[in-house]
C-alpha cells in the first residue's frame, strides 16, 4: 500500500490536505505528524513513500528534518509545501535534498493531485 505522511503544524491545513488526497486516492494510507519528533517516530514504524513537509515546524525546521530523513531513507519523495516562497528557502530545500518545493499560495488542489498521480505512477513503474 502506498503511504503518505503529512508533516504540518497547522491542524486545519493537515486535515484539508488529507481529505483532498483521500477523496482522490481512497486506497492510500495517509499519516499525519505535527512536528519532527512525531514524524520521525512515524517514519521509523512505517516508512512512507511520500512526505509533504512544512518548513516551519515546532522545534526542528522542516529543512533539517528533510535532511535527516533523506540520510536514512533516500528513496522517500519529500515535497516541501510552505507559505514561505522565498528564493533562499527554495535553494535551501534543494541543498537539504528535498525532491520538490511548492508554495502553498500558488499550488492548486488539482496541481497537488496531478503531482501525486505522477508520483504514484512512477512508484508503480519502479515496483515492476
Amino acid at each position: 500500500m502506498f503511504r503518505t505522511l503529512i508533516i504540518e503544524d497547522s491542524y486545519l491545513y493537515r486535515r484539508l490536505l488529507k481529505e483532498t488526497l483521500q477523496a482522490r486516492f481512497p486506497k492510500m494510507e495517509i499519516l499525519e505528524a505535527r512536528d519532527g519528533e512525531e514524524a520521525l517516530s512515524s517514519i521509523t514504524l512505517n516508512p512512507p513513500q511520500l512526505i509533504f513537509m512544512d518548513i516551519k515546524l515546532p522545534g526542528e525546521s522542516g529543512l533539517e528534518l528533510t535532511q535527516k530523513i533523506k540520510e536514512q531513507y533516500p528513496e522517500i519523495t519529500i515535497i516541501i509545501l510552505t507559505s514561505y516562497d522565498l528564493p533562499e528557502y527554495r535553494e535551501a530545500a534543494s541543498q537539504y535534498r528535498a525532491n520538490l518545493f511548492l508554495s502553498k499560495s500558488s499550488v492548486t488542489k488539482e496541481g497537488i493531485l496531478t503531482l501525486v498521480e505522477s508520483i504514484l505512477s512512477q512508484h508503480s513503474s519502479n515496483m515492476k
